[in-house]
């Protein structure tokens, strides 16, 4: 059985992401035992939008040792970078001659980005649910961790795989969404009605893994709660403090319940207090060991050696899909 996730270099990782995503890889990686799991960093999806391509380098590399220092172990995980397996590239153009235009602009997140963009929309952010596909079959996939921004998209990559083997025989596996029991989604710090964004323009909304520690605390010291100093989870009236709850829950593995009963007598700047701590101790060995691995030979060597794997992997299923739908020379 396998699984594969990844996660775009775009910039730093929030809170949101190390809580809702990598903190979970690391509990798959020590439950799935007979799992095989692959961890990638997207940096072809990235590109679907402008970047700056120094900073883009840099943090392709600062996502591969976040990885690391966040606790996904080489030894359980194969952690390599997406353009560095050209298979992706050649499956992702193969799922867009299988798939329909109709089908791609009904995507929710192209519609949001394309509100978003500025500039020209590019066609590759219409196409790259196809990319996404390839991501995914490449390595007959199993189980494809998801959110609920991401359920639309692993449907359409099951849509393509069922379309593909419909007109070519039996070669992809139906991948199953595995959505996991713990890892919450995080909220903004300012407006606890938006989910924490590595692209809001408000630097005190989120929390990033390679913030200042002493910067950690005071965002949380002055995230938004509500005029009502009880603390008590409840979404709808208050979604503040119900998602500095969830952090210190997640964090903690305390309860909900467990919270609410040890602060019931106190007030949110002592709560906030306490929470800043628990976030500050989680995130600062996090920090240490990325400090210790960015510039490592360790690092190169760990990639190279999930990029030599996934190429195996890739290069043989790719070599397969040629032959089934007519492509070169090979009979």
């Amino acid at each position: 059985m396998r699984l594969i996730s990844g996660i775009q270099p775009t910039s730093a990782i929030t809170l949101g992401n190390y809580l809702g995503a990598l903190k979970n890889f690391v509990k798959l990686q020590d439950e799935l035992t007979d799992v095989d799991i692959l961890v990638f960093i997207a940096d072809l999806h990235a590109i679907t939008v402008p970047q700056d391509k120094i900073a883009l380098k840099k943090n392709i590399k600062s996502l591969a040792a976040l990885y690391l220092a966040c606790g996904l172990d080489p030894e359980k995980v194969h952690i390599f970078i997406q353009s560095e397996v050209p298979a992706h590239n050649q499956l992702g153009w193969i799922m867009e001659c299988n798939g329909y235009i109709g089908e791609l602009e009904r995507m929710t997140q192209f519609k949001d980005k394309k509100v978003k963009q500025v500039a020209g929309v590019s066609a590759g952010l219409l196409t790259y649910p196809s990319l996404m596909a390839a991501d995914i079959l490449l390595y007959d996939a199993d189980l494809v961790p998801v959110g609920l921004d991401q359920k639309q998209h692993l449907e359409l990559t099951r849509n393509l795989a069922e379309r593909f083997n419909s007109k070519y025989g039996e070669t992809f596996k139906i991948p199953e969404p595995f959505i996991p029991k713990v890892g919450e989604k995080i909220m903004s710090l300012t407006d606890p009605t938006k989910k924490m964004s590595k692209s809001d323009e408000n630097p005190k909304s989120s929390i990033f893994l390679l913030d200042d520690i002493n910067v950690i605390k005071k965002k949380i010291k002055s995230a938004v709660t509500d005029s009502e100093a009880s603390i008590k989870y409840d979404v709808e009236h208050k979604p503040g403090i119900s998602n500095l709850m969830t952090i210190y829950a997640c964090i903690s593995k305390q309860s909900i319940q467990e919270i609410e009963e040890k602060y019931k007598a106190s007030t949110y700047a002592e709560f906030k207090e306490d929470l800043a701590e628990i976030v500050a101790s989680e995130i600062e060995p996090i920090q240490k060991k990325y400090n210790a691995l960015i510039q490592s030979k360790e690092l190169d060597i760990i990639l190279d050696q999930g990029r030599d794997y996934a190429n195996f992997l890739a290069q043989r299923k790719i070599t397969k899909i040629y032959q089934k739908i007519g492509i070169g020379r090979k009979r």
